[in-house]
């Protein structure tokens, strides 16, 4: 029986037709580990410091939205920047 070979395309549309009838584990001897990582995120991290019951209900809110605490405060302090932005007066913008 002849092996299936993996697509040689950057279609996602190929790829994912060609995934919803395979399966990636008849396909091991053809992969290769990869060391770097892929994607990364071109953003610059801080550190905010919280108080633990802070953290705590941050996380609680997260979690009923179905949310990662990461996720969360990321989506507040966009939301806070644009209204900051939206708000701001053009004398401001010095």
């Amino acid at each position: 029986m002849k092996t299936a070979r993996l697509p040689d395309t950057d279609s996602i549309d190929e790829l994912a037709k060609f995934w919803d009838t395979h399966d990636l584990t008849d396909f091991e001897d053809q992969l290769d580990e990869i060391a770097e990582p892929v994607f990364r995120y071109g953003g610059k991290g801080i550190n905010v410091p919280l108080a633990p019951d802070e953290i705590e209900a941050a996380e609680r809110v997260a979690r009923s939205e179905g949310n990662d605490l990461a996720g969360l405060l990321h989506g507040w302090i966009v939301e806070k920047l644009n209204e900051a932005l939206r708000t701001r007066q053009p004398s401001d913008a010095e």
